[in-house]
């Protein structure tokens, strides 16, 4: 086990079968993150900490009462899909929207997401074009 990963588990306890989503989606991010940059390759050995815990850091923020978080720019998944893998835990009514106009990445968020089994949508399309979302939460 990492160092950098230990430390996101210290401050962010989660459950056995969120660790395993986490697991498997950072799995999956480095082996795609040669073909298309989703991350800068000199973040990739504090990816835990730096984008994994930087998103997981936002979800506590948002209203008890938020039932649809929109995350606009979603590339790589930061923070909207890491958002939506710890609500499946924690908060299983919120509802995350990825937008992403890069086709290519939001293949990826779409595949990610498959592979974590969890339930997200992924708008491929600028923001702009999209019919309001109707979002609690916008993260961008």
């Amino acid at each position: 086990m990492s160092a950098d990963r230990d430390r996101f588990l210290a401050a962010f306890p989660v459950a056995p079968v969120t660790l395993a989503r986490l697991d498997g989606f950072v799995a999956l991010l480095g082996r795609w993150n040669a073909r298309i940059n989703l991350v800068a390759r000199g973040t990739m050995a504090e990816l835990w900490w730096r984008h994994v815990g930087d998103s997981a850091q936002l979800l506590p923020l948002a209203p008890p009462s938020a039932r649809h978080w929109a995350d606009l720019g979603s590339g790589a998944g930061f923070p909207g899909l890491i958002v939506a893998i710890l609500a499946a835990q924690c908060r299983p009514q919120l509802c995350v929207a990825l937008v992403e106009s890069d086709r290519r990445k939001a293949v990826f968020l779409a595949m990610a997401l498959r592979e974590a089994g969890v339930a997200a949508t992924v708008h491929n399309a600028r923001a702009e074009t999209l019919a309001p979302l109707g979002a609690d939460v916008v993260s961008a």
